[in-house]
């Protein structure tokens, strides 16, 4: 009785020990992650005052929300919110059903040079989108199919800065990260049973009716899955964003752009005490003022996150990685 009782206790104090360990180690990645956001949030509340005392670290002294006042003012806020929505609604709509159907053409039929075809998709994911950014430039300032649109109109088209241009890439399976959004349904639709369409086909349905009536379905929290990822990813970028969309408002060449609103908001409301001459606003208030922006950017992710949580989640759970 001794021996078990020593060994259970010996068990209770390694169970107890590998707990407390993986609590700080949980603690200590979470706190890494959350740590700058925490920091941001701080300072978005914080006073001109409060910036400028070293007493002040975290809380702010005078809690203020003039910084989301100036942030929401110079950012053009609610306009940008919505035009960009709609704008990422839409490609990522077009993207994930692109990818959608090369994903399962890859996954349930056999054809000559798919594997070819497959690899390339592989280089979407490894190449990054910087090395190609001169080809793509090239391509869409003097845009031809075959050389018809020349021969039809006597000169080519210019794509760039314009809506088509960027909606072309996502309809095509080739804006941001379609490579990575091909292979993960590619996955998915390997793992989903031939029986399935082979019933279909049995009762009489054909290919495009089993796809949408069979596969689609089922693989609703994939799609969700890989929606929130085109959604996420094109909302921060900012090469596609330049490169097509950079006479509209949009989030990124909105904060990108935001460090020169406050240095001429800041001469326009000084010009007066100054005397007309252009004076800099201080290096902590364009901080503070930068954070407040990045915040009010990221606030509309965490509210999508919120709600599409749970299919987000049963999409990972069901994602089976098989070759």
């Amino acid at each position: 009785m001794n021996k078990m009782s020593a060994y259970r206790l010996k068990n209770s104090i390694v169970d107890i020990i590998y707990k407390l360990f993986r609590a700080i180690l949980l603690f200590g990645l979470c706190f890494l992650i959350l740590q700058p956001l925490l920091d941001k949030l701080s300072v978005s509340f914080m006073e001109q005052q409060d910036l400028f005392d070293p007493t002040v670290i975290s809380i702010p002294r005078i809690f203020s929300v003039s910084n989301y006042k100036v942030s929401l003012q110079l950012l053009n806020y609610w306009t940008t919110l919505f035009q960009t929505i709609i704008f990422l609604v839409i490609s990522a709509v077009l993207q994930v059903s692109s990818c959608t159907l090369a994903a399962y053409g890859f996954a349930r039929y056999k054809f000559p040079g798919r594997n070819v075809l497959f690899m390339c998709v592989f280089l979407l994911i490894v190449v990054p989108p910087q090395t190609i950014m001169s080809s793509l430039y090239l391509n869409f300032q003097f845009f031809d199919i075959f050389g018809i649109i020349k021969l039809i109109s006597g000169k080519n088209i210019n794509l760039l800065g314009t809506i088509p241009g960027y909606l072309m890439l996502s309809a095509t399976a080739m804006g941001l990260k379609s490579g990575l959004y091909i292979f993960l349904l590619r996955q998915y639709f390997r793992g989903v049973p031939k029986e399935l369409e082979e019933a279909a086909y049995v009762d009489g349905c054909g290919k495009l009716y089993t796809f949408a009536r069979i596969m689609l379905p089922d693989a609703i929290p994939m799609l969700t899955c890989c929606f929130l990822f085109s959604f996420v990813w094109q909302w921060t970028d900012t090469l596609f964003t330049t490169l097509f969309l950079r006479n509209y408002p949009m989030m990124p060449i909105a904060l990108d752009k935001l460090t020169d609103a406050i240095y001429r908001y800041w001469g326009a409301i000084n010009a007066v005490n100054t005397g007309g001459l252009v004076q800099n606003p201080p290096i902590a208030y364009i901080q503070a003022i930068v954070a407040t922006g990045m915040l009010l950017c990221l606030a509309p992710l965490i509210i999508l996150y919120l709600i599409a949580q749970k299919t987000f989640v049963e999409s990972l759970t069901q994602t089976g990685i098989k070759m």
